[in-house]
């Protein structure tokens, strides 16, 4: 029986470490695409005015992606090994998580309504 209680521990381990590299790649494409999209948007003659707001949103959207990742990889570690630090850390990136997501999509639906109207009025000038 320890065999395997040692066994899952160190399943446990790598599967942690393996979603905590995930997070880190995560926030690493955020950084890319969210410099690409600058480099894009710099190059346009006519930039919009919630040109900001997209690429916060856009490395928002990826900070958040990293968080799910994070918070995986802390209850996988806390499943195996529930101390008192480690269920305060979860909670903590639980709530951090939760927040982050609910005004992330707030923004992301009033930036919505933001770009409609010049996504209207790039559609008038194509055509």
């Amino acid at each position: 029986m320890e065999h395997l209680e040692h066994s899952i521990v160190v399943w446990a381990g790598a599967l942690r470490v393996f979603l905590e590299w995930i997070s880190l790649f995560c926030v690493f494409l955020g950084l890319l695409t969210t410099a690409h999209v600058i480099v894009k948007q710099n190059r346009r003659s006519r930039a919009s005015p919630n040109s900001l707001g997209r690429i916060r949103l856009n490395f928002g959207r990826w900070l958040s992606l990293a968080l799910e990742f994070q918070l995986g990889a802390d209850i996988v570690n806390t499943t195996v090994a529930p101390t008192t630090d480690a269920l305060i850390r979860l909670g903590a990136i639980a709530v951090i998580r939760t927040f982050l997501n609910y005004f992330l999509s707030k923004e992301l639906e009033q930036e919505t309504k933001e770009a409609e109207p010049y996504q209207a009025e790039s559609a008038k000038d194509i055509t």
